[in-house]
């Protein structure tokens, strides 16, 4: 079947100017943040309507065309984009409407995290978002969502409330903690894999004093800065989050990066003088977090190739910081480098078996980020992923994996019933982010 033919079908089915081959619609949905990605779809489809994704989800079905879901883009793999197929562009749907008596809000599963953030703080509330504003906060949060607020407030996918999902006959259901709970459960975590979701409840959260900001220090020192940074975490309190890395510095030059967030009372001072003096700071109160993700944005723009890896480690021990500073000898490129989240408090409390995503306890995800063009830059992503393997916990965190890791290595223990809700909402495989089996 050509893309013509796709495409007539489609449009028999949507409304005029919805269905495209080509042009600017069609080139805008098929470009997404990582430019490594390659794939085209044969047809994208303008969803402004939950019924234009139930009219084109079963038209996939019918024509045998693979079917995705494209809403921020940021998917690394490139899962958003049906390789000759029907890719569903749900931009179109990002209304944010905030209820501030309930501290809650309905998000469109077009809507970005920045306009989930921007609608909150107009209510003087906030959100639980992640360290991007441009990613798609529908994507973000049915893989987990792990951000600066992790320890006060969680992942994002435990500030669900319930979705509007389009199942893969093209039914439309509501799933809560009392309807259809268990693909409730599935959808916390357990990433793009049970149907289209077109709006999220969410809850929101009084929005707290943030003070933020990177702090850089010279790469000589990452070995007492881990050393520092984890004696931080071990008695740090929920209102503080401390992601670390080591990237290039302003001048190229290569850097360890402590980024701490308050939400609430916080101690700079305190925080800095415990880990000795920096090359540079830029710790201070900001006016919203809407405000700072706009700076993270900008230092990370769309149109890079990007290869991702990550690991789960129990702690910073000297071992496994030894490897993550040997690491960055070897970079390929300069862009590459490692980022690195603490999951403490609310995030490391909730029972793994609540909610899909699997790995709870206190622990760090460490994102391993090739920034650099072709195979060395993937290489070296792969080399340092094998290097704190030793050391890694089992388990790891969806939207970061590639399309062919197995689920038992993605999600553990919570494979078995992962694969038992996709096999009763989707026993014919129709939406395949990550295989389950």
């Amino acid at each position: 079947m050509t893309a013509e033919d796709a495409a007539r079908a489609l449009r028999a089915r949507l409304p005029a100017g919805q269905v495209h081959t080509s042009g600017p619609q069609y080139e805008s949905a098929a470009a997404v943040w990582n430019a490594a990605v390659v794939a085209r779809p044969a047809v994208v489809v303008e969803c402004r309507r939950t019924a234009d994704v139930q009219a084109s989800v079963r038209a996939a079905r019918e024509l045998g065309l693979p079917l995705s879901v494209r809403s921020g883009g940021h998917d690394w793999a490139g899962r958003a984009i049906a390789d000759g197929g029907i890719t569903l562009d749900l931009r179109p749907l990002n209304r944010v409407s905030v209820d501030p008596g309930r501290r809650a809000a309905v998000v469109g599963g077009g809507a970005r995290a920045n306009d989930v953030l921007a609608g909150a703080e107009a209510h003087g509330l906030t959100a639980v978002v992640g360290t991007i504003g441009t990613v798609g906060f529908a994507g973000l949060a049915l893989g987990g969502g792990y951000g600066p607020f992790l320890g006060k407030y969680g992942l994002a996918s435990d500030n669900l409330l319930g979705a509007e999902v389009v199942l893969a006959d093209g039914e439309v259901v509501v799933a809560n903690a009392s309807r259809l709970p268990d693909l409730w459960w599935a959808l916390r975590g357990g990433g793009g894999n049970f149907g289209v979701v077109t709006a999220l409840g969410v809850r929101l959260h009084e929005a707290p004093q943030i003070t933020t900001g990177p702090v850089w220090y010279p790469a000589s020192d990452a070995a007492r800065v881990f050393a520092a940074v984890a004696e931080i975490q071990a008695d740090a309190p929920d209102e503080l989050t401390v992601q670390t890395g080591v990237l290039a510095g302003a001048d190229g030059s290569l850097c360890v990066l402590v980024w701490p967030t308050w939400c609430g009372a916080a101690d700079p001072e305190g925080f800095l003088a415990r880990l000795g003096p920096p090359l540079a700071s830029q710790i201070e109160p900001v006016s919203s977090y809407a405000a700072e993700i706009a700076r993270r944005d900008a230092m990370f723009p769309d149109g890079r190739s990007v290869t991702i890896r990550t690991r789960s480690l129990a702690a910073f021990t000297p071992e496994a910081a030894a490897v993550l500073a040997s690491a960055e000898e070897v970079r390929t490129s300069p862009m590459s480098g490692l980022s690195i989240h603490h999951f403490h408090g609310l995030a490391a409390r909730i029972p793994a078996a609540d909610t899909a995503f699997p790995v709870r306890e206190d622990h760090l995800m460490v994102e391993i980020l090739g920034l650099g063009e072709g195979n060395d830059d993937r290489a070296w992503a792969d080399a340092t992923s094998a290097a704190l393997a030793p050391h890694a916990l089992p388990g790891a965190y969806a939207n970061l994996l590639g399309p062919d890791v197995p689920s038992a290595n993605v999600f553990g223990p919570n494979s078995a019933r992962l694969r038992d809700v996709k096999h009763r909402y989707d026993p014919d495989g129709v939406f395949r982010a990550i295989p389950l089996g």
